[in-house]
């Protein structure tokens, strides 16, 4: 219980015969003594060896003899590192400190107060209506009101004592306002406003990065302590957003199965020491396939919150929730097309297959669509071109619905060659989507190269195929 006072701004029409005395609430701390320097005097006088022989140390005078290690069986002096007592090691004399000062109120912890109104007249007082009151700058919390039971009387000297809590969820400055209204002693209606400030400072930072890999998500949450006091995590917790899923990954230990089984019962909490001590949280996310599809259409990259729990040195306990933490922006596309399927070896001026997929992304139906090869922006020929019809007429996709089509096209020139501007029309919307993309596949650039070879026949069969100019083995003559 830490000391308080009384508060600033009584009012309501001269001297008043109450007042108000607030106090905090908060457990004590061990009062540490600094453990003074423990000698024998027979130390200063003669050396430690002399307890070696029982005869010599038998023989000093009976004022060491008394305050030596002797006092026991064993005469030597190895029983001078020994603590006799378990407390010793600790240096606290057992005794507990109640603070001095309001101390420092921070984000999640519950204030508590001890708040006395006392009768300082000669006479008695009665029908005391009393209130409490947490005033933020957003917001007015009652926390304690006797409007349907007043406070009966209050004797001359006495007083009235009450405990009010308040979970503390906002930062900045906090108002303790306690009123009393109350008949005086000559029977005047008396009311009596008394405030009391306070500060709540926030006690740790949270701090993330988002990286994406393939097909996860790590989260990584650097959490800093601002209190002056050690905190013990308790619980460091995300919690996933919809169609989301969380792991956290920790760093490989070697435990006995037992050993595991123990841990899981009993956690050792997290400690981050006080003054600037940080912790690191890496967790791995991962997007069910219907909800990136979802996501895709309503274009939220919400990924979840953290949930913090701590305690003090003396188990006082803390909670803190984290707003909504934001992945990498979604770009939102009505139509999505990749590639499903291309040959690895594309052989000079014969036709091949190119498969490829379209998913409607929205919640109506779309189409049909054309699809054809673009020549815009390009002052050479195409070195890859459509097979036939140069324009592919598509059917309608219903919502969320996908399908699959062929491309047939021809390579005209040898070597290592793109397939570029690949372009979907809708024929309703009349507007054309954005041609297909490089894509990245298994982490490395594929931008639909083709290996384009050359076929030589002899009058034995084929004879050899010609890649790019270079000569994969010759198994005849040429015809």
């Amino acid at each position: 219980m830490s000391s308080g006072g009384q508060g600033q701004g009584q009012g309501g029409g001269g001297s008043h015969s109450l007042a108000f005395r607030v106090m905090r609430l908060c457990r004590p701390s061990f009062h540490a003594d600094p453990v003074p320097l423990r000698l024998d005097p027979a130390d200063l006088l003669v050396g430690e060896d002399i307890f070696d022989d029982p005869i010599a140390a038998a023989q000093l005078p009976p004022l060491l003899h008394s305050h030596s290690h002797s006092s026991d069986s064993d005469l030597t002096y190895r029983s001078r590192f020994l603590l006799p007592h378990l407390s010793d090691p600790i240096g606290l004399s057992g005794l507990l400190v109640l603070p001095q000062a309001f101390g420092a109120i921070y984000l999640g912890e519950t204030f508590c107060s001890y708040i006395s109104i006392n009768n300082s007249s000669n006479f008695e007082v009665r029908d005391v209506v009393i209130k409490a009151e947490i005033q933020t700058e957003r917001q007015r919390i009652l926390l304690l009101d006797t409007s349907k039971s007043p406070v009966e009387s209050i004797r001359a000297g006495g007083r009235y004592d009450f405990i009010v809590e308040h979970d503390v969820k906002e930062l900045g400055p906090h108002t303790l306002v306690c009123t009393a209204l109350y008949n005086d002693g000559d029977g005047e209606r008396k009311y009596l406003p008394q405030f009391f400030k306070f500060i709540v400072a926030n006690p740790l930072s949270v701090r993330t990065k988002v990286r994406v890999v393939k097909e996860a998500t790590f989260l990584e949450a650097c959490i800093e302590n601002h209190t002056k006091s050690n905190l013990f995590m308790d619980q460091v917790e995300f919690e996933p957003a919809p169609h989301w899923s969380a792991t956290i990954l920790k760093a490989d230990e070697h435990h006995t199965k037992s050993d595991s089984q123990a841990r899981e019962t009993f956690r050792t909490p997290v400690l981050i020491r006080s003054g600037g001590g940080i912790y690191n949280y890496l967790y791995q996310l991962k997007l069910s396939s219907h909800g990136s599809a979802q996501m895709k259409v309503e274009g939220s990259n919400v990924l979840g919150k953290l949930q913090i729990t701590w305690r003090t040195n003396l188990g006082e306990p803390g909670r803190l929730q984290t707003q909504q933490i934001l992945g990498n922006p979604i770009t939102h596309k009505e139509i999505e097309m990749h590639v499903m399927e291309v040959p690895s070896v594309v052989i000079l001026e014969r036709p091949f297959p190119l498969q490829l997929n379209l998913t409607n992304q929205t919640d109506k139906e779309l189409g049909p669509f054309e699809v054809w090869l673009s020549q815009d922006g390009l002052h050479e020929d195409k070195v890859i071109v459509v097979n036939g019809l140069q324009k592919l007429v598509l059917p309608r996709l219903e919502a969320f619905g996908s399908g699959s089509f062929t491309l047939n096209l021809i390579a005209t020139k040898l070597g290592v060659q793109k397939i570029t501007g690949i372009t979907l029309f809708d024929a309703i919307e009349k507007k054309s989507y954005e041609p297909l993309p490089d894509l990245e596949a298994d982490g490395s650039l594929f931008a639909f190269q083709l290996n384009v070879g050359k076929l030589l026949f002899c009058k034995f069969g084929l004879i050899e195929a010609i890649y790019g100019g270079f000569d994969y083995g010759k198994m005849g003559r040429f015809a």
